[in-house]
């Protein structure tokens, strides 16, 4: 790295909080309090983040009586629901090209169904009184490099000759009328498939939303272990006070209050049994419980080794001068992102701002999660001097935010979902960063599953298949740390893959942020 870029990073760095601009805001909500005692509900939500919030949200839509109580380790959207860069997109399959690689025979039906789920979103935003900044404005994948320019157009020849719309392909000139930048050689303009929005006024909406309808929210609340309920007696075997044996479950959530469901009592469900779920000061009894925990280490064990946590970090610039958009255009703020391996994101915000994130995607040696992690400086520096090379127009410019956080990826980049005890548990992880939007389609498939219904959604093959599992440690540290090198040394190479990529395509694996 030159001196002077790295004068120019550090100097845009120096005066940077390091919080999420999202949740760096004075409406920021107060917590609910930490669940005490005992509960008991028909169904009981693990996490206040999109997954979470949406899901019993939707519970309480479908059936108004139904008895719901949502749990949050911290506060709701506190994790990736409030540090994502905003971007909410109608892709259930992360992006159309892994759809078609993965579920050809599906994808119309996929991508019907992420329209309509993200049409559903922009409804609930309207509905609920939800200002969180939705703007219908699209997104340009654009090319930095000669071959990224050509892998465009094919992706758009390819889409066009299946009969999807509303894609533009644009030329060198054509993105640049769009957003100003030397390095952009072309792009192509999804432009109604994705909505730029503010990420934590969403995860709040649907909090207060939740409320509204009578879900019960408690914050600073973990779920420590999950456990069936004894018939006979009401207990739940493996549910005791004390420190958890299973750990690092921060769920995200919002409010004690309203009446308890009549007969429901101890969780125990009209079946005979139900679930029961420990927390650091109480237990709750439920007939069903749904798991949005994500990057989380789930309750369900057996589900663990399907993700891995991958820390994503990103910057936010002080508002622009007028002069300053004037340089740069970006008149219809679409969302934006480079067609490179380790690729950055980027978006203009309702107040001027510009988020610029992406790039490195650092994965901790057997998974550790740790607040220590959601800082990184080097990264920090590395992706301000990315950010100048691409406007160096707004040189002077400087940062007021930093900040990290973790994603939950699995190795097809797109949600899985299943049950456990015998349908009475369900759970969705997996969303490798496109979460925003694919979280209340994953709250609709638990739903389903946990009522035992055959939908259009449970008899997807993306629903009912699952990635492959990552492999133990040493191996996934060792696999995932080649992958990265491999996409690293692709990038510089005109997009070549080498052996080792070609042969994680062939078997299905990937390593994503």
């Amino acid at each position: 790295m030159a001196p002077g870029a790295m004068r120019t990073a550090l100097n845009a760095l120096s005066d940077a909080r390091p919080v999420p601009y999202w949740l760096d805001d004075p409406g920021r909500p107060a917590a609910l309090p930490a669940l005490t005692g005992d509960e008991h509900c028909d169904l009981l939500v693990v996490g206040g983040g999109y997954s979470g919030l949406w899901t019993a949200l939707l519970a309480k839509e479908r059936d108004p009586e139904r008895d719901v109580v949502l749990i949050e380790g911290r506060e709701a959207g506190w994790a990736a629901s409030g540090r994502n860069g905003g971007f909410c997109s109608a892709s259930l399959t992360h992006g159309f090209s892994n759809g078609l690689a993965r579920w050809p025979d599906e994808l119309h039906r996929l991508e019907e169904l992420g329209e309509r789920n993200l049409d559903a979103i922009e409804a609930a935003a309207a509905r609920y009184g939800i200002d969180c900044a939705f703007e219908r404005t699209g997104e340009i994948d654009v090319a930095t490099e000669p071959y990224q320019v050509a892998e465009l157009r094919e992706r758009y020849e390819e889409a066009t000759a299946l009969g999807f719309t509303g894609l533009e392909l644009l030329d060198r000139d054509a993105v640049r009328a769009e957003v100003d930048s030397p390095t952009f050689l072309g792009g192509l303009w999804d432009r109604r498939g994705v909505a730029m929005l503010h990420p934590a006024k969403l995860a709040w909406g649907l909090k207060r939303a939740c409320q509204e309808l009578g879900v019960r929210i408690y914050e600073h609340t973990r779920g420590l272990e999950l456990a069936r309920v004894r018939p006979r007696d009401g207990s739940a075997s493996g549910v005791r006070s004390g420190v958890a044996r299973s750990s690092g479950v921060r769920s995200r959530g919002a409010r004690p209050g309203a009446a308890r469901s009549s007969g429901v009592r101890s969780g125990v469900s009209r079946s005979g049994a139900g679930m029961a779920v420990r927390t650091p000061h109480g237990r709750v009894f439920a007939r069903r419980v749904a798991l949005g925990t994500n990057v989380f280490p789930s309750l369900v064990r057996r589900v663990r080794p399907y993700t891995v946590p991958v820390y994503d970090y990103a910057l936010m610039t002080e508002p622009l001068t007028e002069d300053q958009l004037a340089a740069v255009g970006w008149r219809n703020r679409q969302g934006l992102g480079d067609s490179a391996n380790q690729f950055h994101y980027f978006r203009i915000t309702f107040d001027h701002r510009i988020l610029w994130g992406g790039y490195d995607a650092v994965y901790p040696y057997g998974g550790r999660l740790s607040a220590g992690l959601d800082h990184r400086p080097e990264t920090y520096r590395k992706l301000a001097t990315h950010f100048f090379t691409c406007f160096p127009q707004l040189t002077g410019v400087r940062f007021s935010h930093e900040w990290g956080g973790a994603i939950d990826t699995c190795s097809r980049f797109s949600a899985f979902f299943g049950t456990a005890y015998d349908g009475q548990v369900a759970y969705a992880a997996g969303y490798t960063g496109l979460g925003v939007g694919a979280t209340r389609f994953g709250a609709d498939v638990m739903l389903d599953l946990l009522a035992g219904e055959r939908t259009e959604r449970t008899e997807l093959e993306m629903v009912r298949s699952k990635p492959l599992p990552f492999p133990p440690e040493p191996a996934a540290w060792a696999g995932i740390g080649l992958t990265k090198w491999s996409l690293a040394r692709a990038d510089a190479r005109g997009g070549r893959r080498n052996a080792w990529l070609r042969t994680m395509d062939r078997l299905g694996l990937g390593f994503d942020s």
